[in-house]
């Protein structure tokens, strides 16, 4: 789709903000530098984030023989942000203010008989209005809500395509939504919002070519070629976790079998851990999260029976993980989300060495394999930047430039 002087002038827009949130405070000049926009250009849109409220003056800092150089921050109270994380087994959902620093955090169990779309929408609402009532934040400061959602998304129809854990066929779930949350709506799905979250915050920071593998209760990777997420034509790239691993293997909710996620993801964990050890205290059978917690628990204490399940779950992720060395040649990939959050560095050390056995050798020299580093829940944190280019798009189309007064102030209080 051509793009036209209003989108260009958006998406530079949205640049300069993301550089200083994650930097701030920033000069212009440091600013140009990073974005390869003009000094003039930055100048010009650091001045419209200036009259929306967005950043603030903070100061001068010297500069090698010139004058001293002007230092702008993000203002945190500039406006709130929200971002989703819809998982198979959770809602959780964080407000952050404009420094996408966290303010308050709400979670949702979901159990296995409550994930039609309507109990999952009331959940995702009941946890909006938490992190609202506990932040304090007037709802008309409320700039926009991220959604991330397991499957595939039309991010710009707001449906949930496919969620084959589910069973989601085509739920109109921003259209759902709008009923119960009244501010802004922005659909993605945990594969971008992760390597989002990489690129501002975590290990993925000033890297071109990265690739985000989401260990949860799903599997997928998200891909940053170039410097920019890659979508494909309908935003399914990165379905990995849906890739074939062993032909014929186990079944998947897919309908293929052998799948990537069949292996490495939690439901997969526990198999491995029922085949190599059946009958064993890992295990808890309803409960997920409480399995990976005890093998990760018993690794660290060094069970053998826990080893043999990391080593073999660790053995599938290494394979998989090397196709994606071989394939994309990246410059490095995060193992990020819950499962390896709670797994930690003794899977990614296991992960390493599986890789180093069978990517080759070019593309293995080139590559780091690492934990995330990110504290806070990424997806949610991913996800609010969606509301937050969201709010920028709404700006350029409401004037065709931008405006001169804070962003909120010509919204009404939402009830």
């Amino acid at each position: 789709m051509k793009r036209t002087s209003r989108d260009i002038r958006t998406a530079n827009r949205y640049d300069v903000l993301r550089r200083i949130i994650a930097r701030s405070p920033a000069s212009r000049q440091e600013v140009a530098a990073a974005t390869g926009l003009s000094l003039a250009t930055v100048a010009n849109l650091v001045g419209e984030l200036l009259d929306l409220g967005m950043l603030t003056e903070v100061g001068f800092e010297e500069s090698a023989g010139g004058r001293p150089r002007g230092l702008v921050a993000v203002d945190p109270s500039g406006g709130a942000l929200i971002g989703v994380d819809v998982a198979e087994t959770y809602v959780h959902v964080e407000l952050f203010d404009l420094a996408l620093h966290v303010v308050a955090r709400a979670e949702q169990e979901v159990r296995p008989a409550e994930n039609r779309p309507e109990q999952v929408v009331a959940h995702i609402a009941d946890a909006v209005r938490s992190v609202v009532a506990q932040s304090g934040v007037p709802g008309d400061r409320v700039l926009g809500v991220g959604v991330s959602m397991p499957g595939q998304v039309d991010r710009e129809g707001g449906v949930s395509v496919y969620a084959p854990n589910w069973d989601w066929h085509d739920v109109p779930l921003l259209g759902l939504l709008a009923e119960h949350v009244p501010y802004p709506l922005h659909l993605d799905n945990p594969l971008r919002a992760c390597t989002v979250a990489e690129l501002w915050f975590g290990a993925a920071r000033g890297r071109e070519n990265v690739v985000v593998v989401n260990l949860g209760t799903g599997v997928g990777a998200g891909l940053a070629l170039g410097g920019a997420l890659h979508r494909g034509i309908t935003n399914s790239a990165g379905e990995w976790g849906h890739t074939t691993l062993v032909l014929d293997g186990r079944p998947c909710h897919c309908g293929n079998r052998g799948c990537v996620e069949t292996y490495v993801g939690a439901p997969g964990i526990m198999r491995n851990i029922g085949e190599l050890h059946p009958g064993s205290p890992l295990l808890h059978p309803d409960d997920q999260t409480a399995t990976i917690a005890a093998l990760a628990d018993a690794v660290a204490a060094g069970d053998p029976a826990a080893l043999d399940v990391l080593r073999e779950t660790a053995r599938h992720l290494g394979a998989a993980v090397a196709d994606l060395v071989n394939l994309l040649n990246p410059e490095m990939i995060v193992l990020s989300s819950w499962v390896a959050a709670r797994l930690g560095e003794p899977l990614v050390a296991a992960v390493r060495e599986q890789v180093a056995r069978r990517a080759l050798a070019r593309p293995l020299g080139a590559v780091e394999i690492v934990l995330s580093p990110i504290p806070t829940d990424p997806v949610s944190l991913g996800a609010a930047t969606f509301a937050l280019k969201g709010a920028l798009d709404a700006v350029g189309r409401r004037n065709g430039t931008t405006s001169t007064v804070p962003m909120w102030s010509s919204r009404s209080t939402p009830s």
